[in-house]
């Protein structure tokens, strides 16, 4: 139980974090990250909040992913929810300053970005699943034996081209976020000596077939308990 309640800790700390992290991206105001230049473009289609949208293409990667073979975790369904729930959090109730422009928005970007890496070595390190955006860089690492960061920063890429069709705004930080957040990532891992291929993650497959095997397994004891008895 105390090493659940440690995993669950760590996985919710992580995704505040993440959600941290990207919400000073944001408030750098020279440009929002790569999926919120797609978050943006939906919000412009759809009347709906940026931690909304965050979890609307959630839940579209987390069902990528398991055509892709990744198994979904807990882990997964939480970072789909509760990261775009930190960031309405954050930015409704203007928990992070505003910056505009010049040196101090550089910053707060490569700040923002130092804790994404670090919000993503939390909640990955959980062992309860990669979130719907990590779960789709794990596995393309996997199957393709590339870096991180080359994973990563193609992923980045690739959506703030979409984005941008669809009507999201690319600025200077788009540009510094799209290239760099890869390197960050990475460097999180090697700051805390994180293996992501080590990692043995609990899912939710998992989950529902020892629940299946207690519960059943308990009903047919029970049952020859009752006819012994008889």
């Amino acid at each position: 139980m105390k090493k659940i309640v440690l995993q669950i800790f760590r996985l919710f700390w992580g995704l505040f974090l993440f959600a941290l992290g990207v919400v000073m991206t944001l408030n750098a105001n020279i440009g929002v990250g790569c999926w919120d230049v797609l978050n943006q473009g939906i919000v412009r289609k759809i009347p709906i909040t940026l931690g909304q949208a965050n979890i609307a293409v959630g839940a579209v990667l987390i069902m990528v992913n398991w055509k892709l073979g990744e198994r979904i975790g807990w882990s997964s369904v939480a970072n789909m929810i509760f990261i775009g729930v930190f960031m309405d959090l954050l930015l409704m109730n203007d928990l992070v300053p505003m910056v505009y422009g010049g040196i101090p928005s550089v910053l707060m970007i490569l700040l923002g970005l130092f804790i994404i890496g670090i919000g993503s070595y939390l909640y990955i390190g959980a062992g309860l699943g990669t979130g719907p955006r990590d779960g789709l860089m794990v596995v393309l690492t996997k199957r393709t034996n590339k870096s991180v960061r080359f994973i990563r920063n193609s992923i980045e890429i690739c959506v703030s081209i979409i984005g941008y069709i669809m009507g999201g705004f690319l600025g200077v930080g788009t540009v510094i976020i799209s290239l760099s957040i890869g390197y960050f990532v990475q460097f999180a891992f090697k700051l805390f000596k994180f293996d992501l291929k080590s990692v043995k993650h609990r899912f939710i497959d998992e989950d529902i077939k020892f629940l299946k095997n207690k519960f059943f397994r308990d009903k047919e004891t029970k049952n020859k308990e009752i006819e012994e008895s008889n």
